[in-house]
């Protein structure tokens, strides 16, 4: 089964962290996407751009409605996606865990409804 995970951090706190910790923190998403990818769970993953670049989007009635940013104004923003391929919601739990982003924000795991 497939299932996102959703990866939230704050991007202030990002932005805090000198050069060196910024560049150890990608070295371990690096490692870890290979680890995910040689256990055959990895399908996908991007990092985004920051929320300020976002736009929001909602049609109501045949109009348009944009909003710059995110959806909600909230401490932490969605900051990338890996997409995976899991046993059960356990499993895909465990390998969400590895993230190191798990340690400095917060990663939703949902299953992909496949239609």
């Amino acid at each position: 089964m497939k299932y996102l995970c959703l990866i939230y951090e704050e991007e202030a706190k990002l932005r805090a962290l000198s050069k060196a910790e910024l560049d150890a923190l990608m070295v371990e998403h690096v490692a870890v996407t290979a680890d995910i990818q040689k256990s055959g769970h990895y399908r996908c993953g991007e990092v985004l751009q920051p929320a300020d670049r976002a736009a929001t989007v909602r049609v109501r009635s045949g109009i348009v409605f944009t909003t710059d940013g995110p959806l909600a104004a909230t401490k932490e923003q969605l900051g990338g996606f890996y997409l995976i391929d899991a046993r059960d919601l356990n499993e895909a739990i465990q390998v969400a865990a590895k993230l190191p982003s798990a340690r400095l924000g917060t990663i939703e795991v949902r299953p992909v409804l496949e239609v």
